[in-house]
């Protein structure tokens, strides 16, 4: 304890706003940096599988203004008079939740498209290039942003990080389809590796959905 102006003053009670505050503004940070390179990332894939005709690439793109968007409520949770807040929290767990459903959704209809079609695209170096940054550096953001989703014990943040996890296996998955279809001719290992990412989204959105916690990982 301190005195101060004639007064007790419990330090372990100042303690943890002082520490809360550090990772809320840790996570918005995370949050920008993370909505930065999904803007550029967008930029890149659409553009790339534009020129390739490739739906991978395309979607990949789309995911990339997905990930955007929960990067958006994560700030937007730890931004006025919604910090702490319990109902912001819900109601960010919820938006994660529909980000995770629009991701499954537009991925799975795509691999169909492109397994029933048999459209075969064009070899895009830049894509392999694109992704296999992509697959390096996502899973280290992802990890940052867990770590302080557990600290906060915030569900809505955790969710956040496992959708730029998500971010990572998605790129691994468009890493593996562009090279068989440049190396082997495989053009069908895209679409069918994209079915299970949609598959991973549409669980994690689920659980999102439920409201379930972060205990887990905290």
């Amino acid at each position: 304890m301190s005195e101060q102006g004639g007064g007790l003053v419990q330090l372990g009670a100042i303690r943890p706003s002082v520490e809360r505050n550090r990772l809320e503004y840790r996570a918005r940070m995370l949050a920008w940096g993370g909505i930065a390179w999904h803007v550029v990332e967008f930029a890149i894939a659409i553009g790339a599988g534009l020129a390739a005709s490739s739906i991978a690439l395309i979607g990949f793109g789309a995911d990339s203004l997905i990930e955007a968007l929960a990067g958006l409520v994560v700030v937007w949770l730890y931004t006025g008079d919604r910090r702490g807040s319990h109902t912001a929290e819900r109601r960010a767990q919820i938006l994660i939740a529909a980000s995770f459903f629009i991701l499954a959704a537009y991925v799975g209809v795509e691999a169909v498209r492109a397994l029933v079609s048999g459209d075969h695209p064009q070899v895009s170096w830049v894509g392999v290039g694109l992704a296999a940054v992509t697959a390096l550096t996502m899973p280290l953001l992802a990890k940052a942003k867990r770590g302080v989703g557990a600290g906060l014990h915030s569900a809505a943040t955790v969710k956040e990080a496992r959708q730029t996890q998500l971010c990572a296996y998605l790129s691994i998955a468009l890493l593996l389809g562009l090279g068989s279809n440049a190396l082997l001719g495989w053009w069908w290992a895209d679409p069918l590796a994209a079915l299970v990412i949609a598959g991973v989204a549409v669980e994690e959105g689920r659980s999102s959905w439920r409201g379930e916690g972060c205990c887990d990982v905290c």
